[in-house]
């Protein structure tokens, strides 16, 4: 049986896995890019597998063995490119999901409820000029264009799970950069102890923001410690290429031991505040969405289990990890803590 090139990790990604891309080539101006995620539905975790891809996304380009801001940009191999010997797979074994998956079924609300839909809605949306501006309590408060972070900080490839509270989940290659490195940046002041994050609010843009069902435009929020810690990532792209405007483009968060709503896409504002902040799902259904939203197989949604989940492109489900098996480098930032009612 031919296994479909998309399915396939490129060679020229196969063979950089697990290690630092040292920079990338300024974006094309006017490019559009996002990322694949998450986010909490009505329907429970019964739900229809990804449609055709879309192979219009921009690639990131890694430059030459030298420093980011004086890089030349070479030819990077289209993610259809020829096929390895083999599929990578995470730390566990576990293979990548598709690109064309990745891209073609994901919860976007902003654009649509329809997780099938998402990649033809927000096709045209764009992500240049675009900047995010990160304040609050911090002593060097400052606005940045996306084309400044992704010169600034060295892209990592992060090969992490995703576990949608739906219960279905993927093995996605991000790339992006420690969250905790911009944070340090502005440097926070003592006060601070949770970090809100805001997205792009366009109506005109994103026609679900025209329905009033929920309070636009997105907000989320961690701890500091969490949002500090190792794991937790500004994506900026999957699979070698800049993220596509229905997975979150240009910026989201990505932090892997949480239920993939945590993981917030087009991020404008990001803000460290006293408080905890008060999350779009947690103002809209509050006796179902908590502030932790720590995977935890042990604690059902009120309308399903989760103690099992749905691998995209697999038939059959697989238990599902405790802090999305990531318990190990995160369990620690709980201790006390009471994860059945602080959840």
């Amino acid at each position: 049986m031919k296994i479909k090139s998309s399915e396939i990790t490129p060679e020229w990604l196969y063979l950089s896995r697990r290690k630092f891309i040292k920079g990338v080539a300024a974006a094309t101006t006017g490019a559009l890019i996002a990322s694949g995620c998450a986010a909490p539905t009505g329907p429970g975790p019964a739900t229809p597998e990804p449609a055709a891809a879309r192979a219009s996304d921009t690639p990131i380009v890694p430059p030459a063995a030298e420093s980011a801001a004086t890089a030349t940009p070479q030819a990077v191999p289209p993610a259809d490119a020829a096929p390895t010997a083999g599929a990578s797979t995470d730390e566990l074994g576990d293979k990548l999901t598709s690109h064309e998956a990745i891209t073609t079924y994901n919860n976007y609300y902003e654009f649509t409820m329809n997780k099938e839909a998402v990649a033809f809605v927000a096709k045209d949306f764009r992500t240049r000029p675009w900047t995010v501006a990160v304040g609050g309590l911090v002593h060097k408060p400052k606005t940045f264009d996306i084309e400044e972070l992704l010169r600034k900080y060295p892209q990592e490839e992060r090969i992490y799970r995703l576990r949608c509270v739906e219960a279905w989940s993927m093995v996605i290659p991000w790339l992006g950069f420690p969250l905790g490195s911009l944070l340090r940046e502005v440097e926070p002041m003592s006060q601070a102890r949770y970090v809100r994050f805001e997205t792009v609010l366009d109506p005109r843009e994103m026609g679900g923001q025209r329905d009033s069902w929920v309070d636009w435009p997105y907000v989320e929020g961690l701890r500091l410690d969490e949002a500090m810690h190792d794991l937790t990532i500004l994506a900026t792209g999957l699979y070698g290429k800049l993220l596509l405007p229905q997975n979150g483009a240009p910026l989201r968060l990505v932090a892997p031991w949480k239920y993939g709503f945590k993981s917030i896409k087009g991020i404008v504002k990001i803000d460290l505040v006293a408080e905890q902040p008060t999350s779009l799902w947690m103002a809209t259904a509050p006796e179902e969405y908590g502030f932790y939203a720590n995977v935890n197989p042990a604690v059902a949604h009120p309308r399903w289990s989760q103690a099992t989940e749905r691998r995209i492109g697999e038939l059959s489900r697989r238990k599902t990890l405790p802090f999305n098996g990531y318990a190990g480098q995160v369990a620690g930032l709980y201790a006390g803590l009471d994860l059945r009612q602080d959840y």
